[in-house]
């Protein structure tokens, strides 16, 4: 019945309020989006704020925590460093530590990652041929952190197909973020 209500309240209202309600949520909408660009831009990252959807991380991550991630072109890469990466054929990113980096005398670096909770590393996840991974793989690097606020997210994501949630997990979670969180790791 509350769809039916919604539907009545619109009817009643005149053009001009009914065009004030939509410009006020396209406002909104285009505030959020221009947000997210900024964040984009100054942390360097195509996702400043990520979700971590499993145990693999653990005790250090938890399912449903954020991460807040920086992706600077100039910072090395460390071991023992929490790096999030695309791996080429899989939609999402995945979040481990660091293992072991190998720099070749070019300066060409490449490195190989394990989840803390993981008994071997992540060559097994790495598409076919793949031993390492490389800058270009990448997402961003944990800088901060806030604790299990995404468990609708999560449920919702087993449901159904998370690629149609990625706008609405990026608008929750900075909704989120904006409230205040502790950025500390």
């Amino acid at each position: 019945m509350l769809s039916l209500d919604f539907l009545d309240d619109v009817r009643r209202m005149n053009k001009r309020q009914l065009y004030y309600q939509v410009l006020n949520f396209g406002m909104i909408v285009s505030s959020a989006l221009m947000i997210w660009k900024g964040l984009m831009v100054i942390t360097g990252s195509e996702s400043p704020i990520v979700v971590v959807l499993s145990g693999s991380m653990e005790p250090a991550f938890h399912r449903g925590d954020l991460l807040f991630l920086t992706n600077r072109v100039e910072d090395p890469i460390r071991v023992g460093e929490i790096v999030v990466f695309r791996i080429e054929g899989r939609e999402i990113p995945i979040v481990h530590r660091v293992l072991k980096i190998h720099e070749k005398q070019n300066g060409h670096i490449k490195f190989l990652t394990k989840g803390d909770n993981n008994a071997v590393d992540d060559r097994g996840l790495y598409k076919q041929g793949q031993h390492w991974l490389e800058k270009k793989d990448v997402v961003g690097r944990a800088r901060g952190m806030q604790y299990s606020f995404c468990w609708v997210y999560l449920c919702w994501s087993i449901v159904s197909k998370q690629s149609a949630l990625l706008s609405l997990r990026r608008c929750c979670t900075f909704c989120y973020w904006m409230s205040g969180v502790d950025i500390g790791l």
